[in-house]
């Protein structure tokens, strides 16, 4: 018997390995990967402090939160543009030193978009249908050329989607990138158990195992050797961000200026609630402690409450893009330190599993507890950390789903939307409807203009310039 299954006989979950002398060598061997990677203390506790102990329950709200403190954006009240300035100067400084890499959480398939593959190779761009690695790739290289500094790519996959996101690139060439420059790894995963905590199997070589959550992102980085990778080409900034937004800055000298002046650990993004009942976490302070309220734990009381101006109290929305110091990320994902680890969170769901008998039982209800880590609970372990407003048409235009809000049609309109203002603040006549979607469907590559301002010099620079027609992309 492999000391592996002496573990799991030994710790009462012996039952993952019940068929295992039916399995070919092949299929042993993919078992005892399986399960070697389980940590079957932390299972154990997990059982007895969120499963038994009914710690899943919602989450109840002290008296003690308040809305968070944030920095606005220049042009809004009290929007400081000196300010401004001088981090955008420091953010530049940062990336012409080589400090910053971008990181991307793209585990995801595109089934709720209908399409089968890696989120990340589904087509978003209005015109051309770029992939949402292709808009990255293209952000991130425009930003490598600007500041004169290859800046390095970290992309988190997962067991399901690993091998064809990196075919992906291997076919398309990086999108213009370094190969060396662009590294993909793993996401970690949890075996969903049921109320005893037992281990389920999907099938008799295969431990039901799922994601652990976008906060296991931290884990994977310096499970990975990620973080020990940065650590050797002087990186010390993560520009985090995730797969669905093809909107996002990748890389906002800005932005890590203000993460550069407040000295902080950790730093967000918020676009305020464009409504009462919008589907975002609420960025909130208790005590001297920054965190994040998801949605459905917000009372309505809370999430409808507004100021003296008639505005939501508790407007700061959570976009999920953030900057994290590499040094805070290896000591909360190493897990080294007791009182700094990631809260893991309970899901109870309907999930297949082999019975007793080796037949495949699929419930009606749920019948397992998943357990996975949220990113945006690193907030309160943070020194310092620092919440800036961003302009949601600048940074936020999510594709999650086939259709209604948030979807590949809303995402490609306000895509066209921001390439028509890039236009009209380059002095080119753009006849647009009254939510600013211009009347025909244009395309600009990032690696043309990211910003106004880089748009507007590129296009003066163009002896013979494109006439504005349907389907026109600048390239």
């Amino acid at each position: 018997m492999s000391e592996v299954r002496r573990h799991f006989e030994a710790n009462g979950q012996g039952h993952v390995f019940a068929f295992y002398e039916s399995l070919s060598d092949d299929e042993k061997a993919s078992l005892d990967e399986q399960a070697a990677a389980i940590d079957l203390d932390e299972i154990a506790e997990l059982t007895v402090t969120l499963i038994q102990s009914n710690n899943h329950e919602s989450a109840k709200i002290s008296d003690g939160i308040e809305p968070a403190n944030y920095i606005p954006l220049p042009n809004k009240e009290g929007g400081d543009p000196a300010r401004w300035i001088e981090a955008q100067a420091k953010g530049e400084a940062a990336l012409r030193a080589g400090r910053v890499a971008a990181f991307t959480v793209a585990g995801g398939q595109g089934t709720r978009l209908g399409y089968d593959g890696p989120k990340g190779t589904f087509g978003v761009t209005p015109v051309l249908k770029k992939s949402l690695f292709q808009v990255f790739a293209e952000k991130i290289l425009a930003s490598s050329q600007i500041f004169g500094r290859p800046i390095p790519w970290y992309i988190m996959t997962s067991r399901i989607n690993h091998e064809a996101s990196e075919a992906f690139f291997e076919a398309n060439d990086y999108f213009g990138l370094s190969s060396d420059r662009v590294h993909f790894f793993s996401q970690g995963l949890m075996p969903a158990v049921d109320a005893e905590g037992k281990i389920l199997l999907a099938d008799k070589g295969e431990i039901a195992l799922s994601p652990d959550g976008h906060g296991g992102s931290l884990r994977a980085l310096v499970r990975s050797g990620a973080v020990r990778q940065m650590e050797a080409d002087g990186i010390d900034i993560i520009s985090y961000f995730q797969v669905d937004n093809p909107l996002i800055r990748c890389i906002d000298p800005s932005f890590i200026g203000f993460h550069l002046e407040t000295g902080s650990e950790l730093s967000s993004k918020m676009v305020p609630k464009a409504y009462a009942g919008e589907k975002v976490g609420v960025f909130c302070e208790e005590g001297d402690k920054a965190l994040v309220l998801e949605y459905s734990d917000l009372p309505d009381k809370f999430a409808r409450a507004t100021d003296e101006n008639g505005e939501l109290l508790y407007r700061a929305g959570s976009i999920a893009i953030h900057l994290f110091n590499r040094d805070f990320v290896n000591r909360l994902g190493s897990g080294a330190e007791e009182s700094a680890r990631l809260p893991f969170h309970l899901a109870h769901k309907k999930v297949s599993y082999l019975d007793t008998t080796g037949n495949v039982q699929s419930p009606a209800e749920p019948n397992a507890y998943k357990f996975e880590m949220f990113v945006f609970d690193a907030l309160p372990f943070a020194a310092n950390p620092v919440i800036i407003e961003t302009a949601r048409e600048d940074d936020f235009s999510p594709v999650k789903n086939a259709n209604g809000v948030d979807s590949a049609v809303t995402s490609s309109e306000d895509q066209l939307r921001q390439f028509a203002r890039w236009a009209i603040a380059a002095g080119i006549e753009v006849e647009t409807d009254d939510t600013g979607l211009p009347k025909v469907a244009f395309e600009v590559s990032p690696l043309f203009g990211d910003t106004t301002g880089r748009f507007a010099s590129a296009w003066d620079a163009l002896e013979d310039k494109p006439e504005l027609t349907d389907g026109l992309v600048l390239v």
